[in-house]
């Protein structure tokens, strides 16, 4: 085998110049310290909500409301507003996934760039910019004042599904054009109609994605605090009925009770938030399971 060499230097052609070398640990570093930037504020956040939420969680805190209890007392608890919170969204997802994986695969599969398929795509693209406020402000003024519902645990879903939507059709969209044309194209030639072909070739293809992304929109809504203060109002007592009736959620109970300047309402605020962080984490990992087993069987 022979060994090529410059004729000057002596030096193969594999070897690296200082100046590169300079240049490569430089990005690295830089790479590194941006990483760092980044990942340090999450580690002081999530550090500090669990070191003060620790202070009162505690069996009470997930046994209790605060039905007759003032901000000042020791005890009370955010039952009421766990309750509200799952019921809220479980109520938000049922609408908005179903809604927003047809419109993804009809943006990818049946527009073909059409009219339709770009107003819908723009119309998307909007929704996704607009302040969590305007959805509820939108929910109050055509579902509560010109409609004459009252405030109630679905009046604060249909705000948060507002949210939702357009976040789940982007995410799942992306993860559709990621399939390759090539397992579509096989599917067709074998005689599969296109319809089968979206449901068992290309939703499980994508399935990991997009159940991804319908979690990091189920994360966004679930921490919304002012569409719900315009729609559900505020209630210390237990509401296990969302469709009427004021009902709490954790966001609003956090809100209301870091509002009080009393200790007790303050410790009440923190371990929500660290209830509803561990809410969040709970519901991903329980996601990313459910859609591996269902990749592996899929296979």
């Amino acid at each position: 085998m022979t060994t090529f060499s410059t004729t000057g230097e002596g030096a193969s052609l594999t070897s690296v110049s200082l100046g590169r070398k300079v240049k490569d640990r430089s990005i690295q570093g830089l790479v590194y310290l941006a990483f760092a930037l980044a990942v340090v504020p999450l580690v002081a956040v999530l550090w500090t909500v669990v070191v003060n939420g620790l202070e009162r969680l505690d069996p009470t805190f997930f046994q209790f409301s605060m039905n007759a209890v003032s901000g000042s007392d020791p005890g009370g608890g955010a039952y009421h507003a766990i309750v509200g919170t799952l019921q809220q969204v479980a109520i938000c997802s049922a609408i908005a996934v179903p809604l927003s994986i047809l419109t993804a695969i009809y943006l990818v599969e049946y527009a073909g760039g059409g009219r339709l398929g770009k107003i819908i795509s723009f119309t998307v693209d909007v929704m996704m910019g607009i302040p969590s406020i305007v959805a509820g402000l939108f929910v109050l003024a055509l579902w509560l004042l010109t409609l004459g519902f009252d405030y109630s645990g679905l009046a604060g879903a249909l705000s948060l599904t507002i949210l939702m939507i357009p976040t789940v059709t982007r995410a799942a969209e992306e993860m559709l054009k990621l399939v390759p044309n090539d397992l579509r194209e096989a599917s067709y030639a074998l005689g599969v109609p296109r319809w089968r072909t979206v449901c068992f070739v290309v939703l499980p293809t994508a399935l990991t994605g997009m159940v991804t992304g319908v979690m990091l929109a189920v994360a966004r809504v679930m921490g919304e605090t002012a569409p719900l203060l315009l729609t559900i109002f505020f209630t210390k007592a237990i509401n296990n009925d969302p469709f009427n009736g004021p009902q709490a959620s954790l966001p609003t109970f956090i809100w209301e009770q870091a509002a009080d300047p009393n200790q007790n309402s303050i410790d009440r605020a923190w371990t929500g938030a660290l209830v509803l962080i561990g809410i969040i984490m709970l519901l991903n990992l329980v996601a990313r399971l459910v859609a591996r087993r269902t990749a592996a069987k899929s296979r």
